[in-house]
């Protein structure tokens, strides 16, 4: 059987993870000169409470090229017939970079196919799914490296930060830079776009944001599957109701952990989907 490789941006549930038997590469948290693997020595919880308690900002590092060796190697020699490695987007973390390196020095006889998801957090995590059920349908390497890519290039997350600050501290704005500009007080909403961060507009209260996303979905056809995202935002309820009244009771439910966390900051609510 062919076995799924993600990395620890991918925020899906750990049950899901479990279910799938997906194999999870973690990044590392850096707070000051204390750094830490993400879920191994920071839990979700202690980041969270770091991130609002601390005036510390912060930074990630991609996984060495030797974490994704170990994990290769493991799966080679529990009998795995190959691995499809499907991670965060190459435009704004090394993290591929590493797998790929790990994957050309690999000696272990097994194939390992790297499929940058152009994505990041549960939108790329969609593009694990794909993967992990095409293998346990039994699709050969080729055919599940194939719905992973295609997963990906139907997918896209939309939603709204509470600030741009941490995005801006992180380097990780991009081109939306410029379209935001100066404007503190808008509440801004972010798509993603050739593998990195886009502007999907702004607008000038919470409530205005959560409905343009609400409406975003709403505009989309052919929508196959559905989650939601979120950093604890006080009006998640709410928003899971909005989205069940519009036909989506029942979405995928995925926290931010500490990847994509430090970039996005609290407050965070949007939607990941998949069209098909």
């Amino acid at each position: 059987m062919i076995r799924i490789v993600t990395d620890s941006s991918c925020d899906l549930p750990e049950g899901i993870l479990e279910q799938h038997r997906i194999v999870v590469v973690p990044l590392t948290i850096r707070f000051g000169d204390e750094d830490l693997i993400d879920r191994e020595q920071l839990t979700v919880d202690d980041f969270w409470t770091r991130v609002t308690t601390s005036e510390e900002l912060p930074e990630t590092a991609a996984p060495s090229v030797g974490r994704f060796q170990e994990a290769f190697h493991e799966l080679a020699d529990a009998g795995a017939d190959g691995v499809v490695a499907v991670l965060i987007s190459s435009a704004i973390s090394a993290t591929h970079q590493s797998a790929v390196l790990a994957a050309d020095q690999l000696k272990s006889g097994i194939s390992v196919r790297v499929v940058d998801s152009h994505l990041v957090s549960a939108a790329a995590g969609l593009s694990v799914l794909a993967a992990a059920r095409a293998a346990e349908a039994g699709g050969t390497i080729d055919e599940v490296e194939r719905a992973a890519q295609d997963a990906a290039s139907a997918s896209n997350l939309f939603a709204t930060l509470d600030t741009l600050e941490f995005l801006k501290r992180g380097g990780r704005i991009g081109g939306a830079a410029a379209f935001f500009g100066n404007l503190l007080d808008v509440k801004p909403i972010i798509t993603f776009d050739d593998g990195a961060v886009s502007p999907g507009g702004r607008v000038r209260t919470r409530r205005k944001a959560l409905k343009a996303v609400l409406d975003h979905l709403d505009s989309l056809e052919a929508v196959t599957e559905v989650g939601v995202v979120h950093s604890d935002p006080p009006d998640l309820d709410e928003f899971l109701s909005a989205l069940a009244e519009r036909g989506h009771a029942d979405p995928l439910v995925s926290r931010l952990g500490p990847v994509v966390g430090t970039h996005a900051g609290p407050g965070v609510v949007g939607i990941v989907y998949r069209l098909g």
